[in-house]
């Protein structure tokens, strides 16, 4: 059988047609998108080759070719047979093949990958676009433009992208080039203006290498609203160009592709994102979903505006800023919308991630966010998101890690700074979290949310001088909830009552205080400290009026472990210890696989077995917490009047040693910006 095969140059056709496919598959990949050719298409010609490989072979087996054109094999008399002739054909075709391969292996390689600089050299800022319109409120229209450029950029892997929140303060007039690259790590800054009347719309753009102030590329873009659609594109495009960024076919196709062809729905698109990408409110988040909603009206295939508008009706869910509106399956529905329409596309599998990981889905999360960063390999947004992944899925080292990785990528993100130091503390890692928190500081000095998690690291070692020095000369802003947080604490461990009284009234009395998750235990928490502070009367009042309000929300919400957890220290204050261990240990379940929240409940669970008088339970709880690798606040411990009756029991004494041994140790491994 071999030797027919021979024979019948089988080996020669399947080698030639190996060497022919692979060249065909090759120029497909290289030259479709330059054609705007979706992917789809080349993976039709991979499987076309594939599939007729057998094909092939089958002719090369039946049929041999003869001066007298093609016939059946059978149909020819040995002695007059050609094909070893047509075997020296075939090898001359083969050879011909192959050193066509080698020629495009070798320009793929040398020629079109021309020598690698720096990474530095590829790094670049996008600083906020000047808005010239006349009409100040346009000013969404030159933010939203200078996001999708820089979007686009971050989808190019050879470059290094600064994040918009880095370069947010150094909008208008910024000075100094070569100060702020210095400052951003960056070697090249894109400047830009937007200017737009009614219909008329005029991009200009300039990209600056800061060491010499050299303009190594500017265009200005003269384009109608109906017409606006691709500059984006154009300009990443550009900016890779020159900075010799090689773009593979899918980073063409992607920095190409228009996401919408309606001018009013990208105009509503671009009004929600400002919305979106701004400082956390809950009224913009509320119009951000509103001018998506109008988007996709306008266009329902646009997929972009369906991905951001399933981000914001997560995040306004996740945060209790909507209870009864049906948040949480709009924006399952959205996500998988998005999904259904751009499969391919990076906020497709950003959107899916963040459904996912508010669902409490962590492998699917992990998943849906590589996907992402697959597609955005410079996007901090993705590090950070996989970060808080994998810190409630309990991973904390490799929490830290990613979210370095994001702080790497956008270093004037203070939301990237907190969430790092809150890894680091659920790890009792005290000094390395003040290391960062100093470097936070040094680029924002005065913020309030750094500011307080310094306090709350001092506090979780339990020194309350230290603490008191930084919040001391801080007001008690209750739009602040860090702020209020901590001095809210440090208040309790000092016996001030009448400061934590006041603080929590005055929460109590803001406007919607009840939707947002983090204000749910300001009833136990005011009860509780109305009772230590002697006043009985006021702190029963209190715990049944909490107890109403957070029965009706629960009702409304179903099983929550936050909502659980503050029922049951209401129960507690009012003497029904049987209810509040009930609902102590419900909370923990609801926690189920949120392990941020199940230590937080367990935490919880312990200090209410203490409130309620469950003396034995309460000290197997602490000592179980004290065993694991989560670390506790050792001020609460050593001065919270929730343990008064119990500091002098020696197994309360062995826990908070447990847990001071472990901070001790964790500070240890110190973590360096």
């Amino acid at each position: 059988m071999l030797l027919e095969l021979q024979r019948r140059n089988v080996h020669r056709a399947a080698l030639f047609y190996a060497g022919a496919a692979w060249l065909l598959v090759q120029i497909a990949t290289q030259v479709f998108p330059f054609f705007d050719i979706p992917n789809a298409t080349v993976r039709i010609v991979v499987i076309a080759v594939v599939i007729g490989f057998p094909f092939a072979m089958l002719f090369s087996w039946f049929y041999e070719w003869t001066p007298q054109g093609i016939k059946l094999e059978s149909e020819i008399d040995r002695s007059e047979s050609v094909t070893r002739q047509t075997g020296k054909t075939m090898d001359r075709w083969i050879i011909a093949v192959l050193a066509l391969a080698v020629v495009l292996l070798l320009t793929d390689r040398l020629a079109l990958r021309k020598p690698a600089a720096a990474s530095a050299d590829k790094s670049i800022a996008v600083l906020p676009f000047e808005n010239l319109s006349a009409d100040a409120e346009n000013a969404y229209f030159a933010t939203g433009i200078q996001d999708e450029i820089l979007t686009r950029l971050a989808k190019v892997g050879a470059l290094h992208v600064t994040s918009r929140t880095s370069t947010a303060e150094y909008s208008g007039h910024p000075g100094n080039l070569k100060e702020i690259a210095a400052r951003l790590g960056v070697a090249h800054i894109l400047e830009g203006s937007v200017q737009k009347v009614g219909n008329k719309v005029r991009i200009n753009v300039q990209l600056i290498r800061a060491a010499d102030d050299t303009h190594l590329w500017g265009e200005i873009y003269d384009r109608g609203t109906d017409d606006i659609l691709g500059v984006q594109g154009e300009v990443a495009t550009a900016i890779a160009q020159t900075l010799d960024a090689r773009l593979s076919g899918e980073e063409r196709q992607q920095l190409a592709r228009k996401p919408t062809l309606n001018p009013a729905a990208y105009d509503a698109y671009l009004r929600g994102l400002e919305g979106h990408k701004a400082a956390f409110s809950p009224v913009l988040l509320r119009a951000a979903s509103e001018n998506f909603a109008e988007a996709v009206r306008l266009d329902p295939g646009f997929a972009q505006a369906w991905a951001y508008k399933s981000i914001v009706d997560g995040l306004i869910h996740f945060n209790r800023l909507d209870l009864d509106s049906g948040r949480l399956e709009a924006s399952r529905s959205e996500a998988a919308k998005a999904m259904e329409l751009a499969p391919e596309a990076a906020e497709s599998w950003l959107a899916r991630g963040y459904l996912l990981y508010r669902t409490l889905d962590f492998d699917g999360a992990r998943t849906a966010f590589a996907e992402a960063g697959q597609r955005l390999p410079n996007s901090a947004e993705v590090f950070g998101a996989r970060g808080l992944v994998e810190r409630r899925a309990g991973h904390y080292e490799r929490s830290i890690e990613l979210l370095q990785q994001a702080i790497a990528l956008d270093p004037g993100n203070i939301s990237f700074v907190s969430m790092l130091v809150q890894s680091l503390s659920i790890l009792g890692r005290t000094a390395a979290s003040r290391i960062w928190l100093d470097r936070g500081l040094a680029l924002n000095p005065g913020n309030a949310v750094l500011i307080s998690q310094k306090a709350g690291s001092y506090l979780d070692e339990g020194d309350i001088e230290s603490a008191g020095r930084l919040l001391d000369s801080q007001p008690l802003d209750i739009e602040s909830g860090w702020m209020m947080s901590v001095k809210l604490s440090l208040a309790t461990v000092r016996r001030d009552f009448s400061t934590v009284i006041a603080g929590y009234r005055a929460a109590l009395a803001a406007p919607d205080f009840e939707l947002d998750g983090g204000t749910l235990d300001y009833y136990p928490l005011l009860g509780w400290s109305q009772r230590w502070q002697g006043d009985e009367k006021a702190a029963t009042a209190t715990f049944k009026e909490g107890l109403a309000r957070i029965a009706d929300l629960r009702e409304r919400l179903g099983g929550d472990s936050i909502l659980q957890a503050s029922l049951a220290m209401i129960e507690a204050g009012l003497g029904d210890s049987e209810t509040a261990r009930r609902d102590a240990r419900m909370a923990v379940e609801s926690a189920g696989n949120d392990q941020i929240a199940s230590f937080a409940t367990r935490d919880a669970q312990t200090s209410i077995l203490a409130l309620a008088g469950l003396r034995d339970e309460a000290l197997d709880a602490l000592s179980a917490l004290a065993d694991d690798p989560t670390a506790q606040n050792l001020a609460d411990l050593r001065l919270s009047p929730i343990w008064d009756g119990y500091r002098d029991d020696p197994r309360f004494k062995q826990a908070l040693a447990k847990a001071e041994a472990k901070i001790a140790r964790q500070n240890q491994a110190t973590v360096a910006p």
